[in-house]
């Protein structure tokens, strides 16, 4: 799982087997550690009929409906997004990158550029 924070934009982008977890767990979770501290990052299905966050002791928490997970995880639906408050919200799926990375990629969606 990754993340991505621009301003009030908070994105999580998920590979196939973060998805798959998340989907079977409700839970998942990575790390950033900081020297002696360490950033949590975290997607937690959540009985409610929209997406919430909370940030406490180091962690960053999305808030995602169980109705939202399981069409997203069990579908071609790229992702869903909300804005609470200031704060917008956006969750998808992890596409292979169109042009040259190092990164390892092998887990991550085909892009539908790629498609004719």
């Amino acid at each position: 799982m990754k993340i991505r924070i621009k301003g009030n934009s908070l994105r999580y982008r998920l590979s196939k087997t973060d998805v798959q977890m998340f989907f079977n767990n409700g839970y998942l979770e990575e790390q950033t550690a900081f020297g002696s501290s360490s950033l949590t990052y975290a997607l937690q299905v959540y009985e409610s009929n929209e997406l919430s966050a909370n940030f406490e002791n180091n962690k960053i928490t999305v808030f995602v409906p169980e109705e939202i997970t399981t069409n997203w995880a069990t579908t071609d639906d790229v992702g869903f997004h909300e804005t609470v408050g200031v704060l917008h919200l956006l969750i998808e799926k992890d596409f292979q990158c169109l042009d040259n990375t190092i990164e390892d990629q092998t887990d991550n969606y085909p892009n539908p550029s790629l498609v004719c």
